[in-house]
């Protein structure tokens, strides 16, 4: 379906940049895409790690106009009644909201920038998709109400609303039109039982190496910009039980809850070794071979955003648990539980606990029959 009729073309003193995930982009019509075609100077960025995108690095460090995350959450500010000062650059999340949620997460430059969100005033004219709550609202709906605060002229963007309006409007009266489709279906015959326990397990094992990594976060509430820096790396090759670990001393001033979140004092994190040992002496550890097993993406994205290099093979155990479970498996510490008895710690700290369920999960999936 095409909606070019309807699109306005606006220019922007704000520089937007919209960062979508993967899945949105298998969508015939997205309205991420829909914005973009109406903000002939926005940015859009495909993918899901961002430590090293060139473009975006580049583009959160314009020093004409700071940049901002549209992301609600507590701590939040409310662009509405509290929009920043001057130009900005306004980075938006495109996505379901947990996909979003994960973008976040799981990339400490986008989860540094100082969040705004808003409540917003009307209720989203995005008819199509049910939302989770009644006051969530699509891409091009969240655009059309911060620009225009930003900017300073709330009714000259409301023409982004034109093309979202034509495509929900369409969309209805194909669906009232199409003839309804038989709910009855051929049974089919049954299915061997497969095996689901990811690939490497059963084939790569003495390749497999489990990594953690903690760090000196600040939270963004607290108004720092500061990226994490890393402080504790512990790495465990599973089949030789083979083991790394380096505790790092902070590069700048520590932040008061690093020591209760990685569970070392503030003395033991000061006196550790240089982050250029630890890269060094983590390249020697790792071979080209190695197969990197995470629970979510947040651990090599904080060693490489720390001058790291790691191989390109990585197994996510977090969304291998998600795939085989068939469920939302939440918290590193709560699927363990599933397992039975934890393995004792594999180093010090929170670190050492997080590694000893790494390498429980792995040793309990290659003994599944």
């Amino acid at each position: 379906m095409c909606y070019c009729a309807a699109l306005p073309r606006l220019d922007t003193e704000t520089r937007v940049v919209i960062l979508q995930h993967p899945r949105e982009r298998e969508k015939p019509i997205g309205t991420a895409r829909m914005a973009r075609l109406c903000l002939p100077k926005a940015e859009l960025h495909v993918g899901m790690r961002w430590s090293e995108h060139a473009p975006l690095l580049e583009a959160l460090g314009d020093p004409a106009r700071p940049p901002i995350l549209l992301y609600p959450g507590p701590g939040a500010r409310d662009i509405l009644s509290e929009p920043p000062p001057g130009p900005v650059t306004l980075v938006v999340v495109d996505g379901t909201w947990s996909q979003a949620k994960a973008l976040v997460r799981d990339n400490p430059v986008l989860a540094a920038l100082p969040r705004y969100a808003f409540s917003t005033p009307e209720l989203s004219r995005y008819r199509i998709r049910r939302e989770p709550r009644a006051e969530y609202v699509s891409t091009i709906e969240a655009l059309m109400h911060v620009l225009g605060v930003l900017e300073r002229d709330p009714p000259r963007f409301r023409a982004l609303l034109d093309p979202l309006n034509a495509m929900v409007d369409r969309q209805l009266e194909c669906q009232q039109s199409a003839p309804r489709r038989s709910s009855f279906r051929r049974p089919s015959a049954p299915k061997p039982p497969v095996r689901r326990v990811p690939e490497p397990i059963d084939k790569r094992f003495d390749d497999l190496v489990c990594v953690v990594g903690e760090a000196n976060a600040w939270p963004y509430q607290a108004g720092v910009s500061k990226r994490d820096e890393i402080v504790h790396w512990v790495a465990v090759r599973v089949a030789t039980g083979e083991r790394f670990e380096a505790v790092v001393a902070p590069g700048g001033e520590l932040a008061p809850n690093t020591p209760f979140h990685v569970e070392l004092s503030a003395d033991r994190l000061r006196a550790g070794e240089s982050r250029a040992r630890l890269l060094e002496r983590f390249a020697a550890f790792m071979k080209p071979t190695d197969i990197m097993c995470v629970w979510g993406h947040y651990a090599p994205s904080l060693f490489v955003a720390n001058g790291g290099v790691l191989p390109e093979q990585r197994l996510d155990l977090r969304a291998a648990a998600q795939r085989l479970t068939n469920r939302k498996v939440g918290s590193l510490e709560g699927f363990a539980r599933t397992l039975g008895p934890a393995l004792p710690p594999i180093g010090e700290g929170r670190g050492g606990r997080r590694i000893a369920v790494l390498v429980q999960i792995v040793q309990a999936w290659r003994a599944l029959p």
